[in-house]
């Protein structure tokens, strides 16, 4: 009996030594030009002076605690509140893959076109670029959602012409690459 409880002694020493060490920090997005849930400001939206409807300018982001492994990064930004053609499917507004994993951040109006200078690829359903939040006047606000994904690999997904169908190929290609995933979101309703 006394060597049985000898020899389990290391297993139960490394079980409470581990039961003990913390799990890593969560990974964290923050956008600096509102709070989480609050309220997107009219310069990142469609409704901002100057802008061309379907347009806008993306705002600054960064994020933090990124896990180990992480290749690539995928941003999906999309209106929770609009259901497109009778489907589940809602607002594309900012699909953006393979951003590289040595990103900490993107700065504040990320230009147009795709691929990127970083070899990333954006679309949305106004085209190669970012759509600001355009709910309008006379409805509820709509909420906004940034999903950002670290991956475990880089894409093989190249953007079609139509935002709603690469949305739905990257969401497919990012199955099993999940490594982490961190939310942030805002409201917005164009002003009276």
């Amino acid at each position: 009996m006394r060597l049985l409880i000898l020899s389990t002694l290391p297993a139960l020493l490394c079980f409470t030594l581990a039961a003990q060490t913390p799990p890593p920090p969560a990974m964290t997005l923050t956008i600096p030009g509102f709070p989480d849930g609050g309220m997107v400001p009219v310069k990142f939206s469609q409704a901002a002076p100057g802008v061309v409807v379907g347009e806008g300018t993306s705002p600054a982001m960064s994020w933090a605690n990124v896990p180990a492994g992480t290749q690539s990064f995928f941003l999906h930004m999309h209106d929770m509140d609009l259901a497109r053609n009778k489907t589940t499917d809602d607002q594309a507004h900012w699909v953006l893959w393979n951003l590289p994993a040595t990103l900490t951040g993107l700065p504040e109006g990320v230009p147009k076109g795709s691929p990127l200078a970083d070899g990333s690829f954006q679309i949305s359903a106004t085209g190669p670029m970012y759509r600001g939040p355009g709910a309008g006047a006379n409805g509820p606000f709509h909420h906004y959602v940034f999903e950002l994904y670290a991956l475990d690999t880089k894409l093989d997904v190249k953007p079609s012409a139509d935002a709603f169908e690469t949305r739905a190929n990257v969401l497919k290609a990012i199955q099993g690459h999940i490594l982490a995933k961190a939310v942030y979101g805002g409201l917005f309703r164009r002003p009276q």
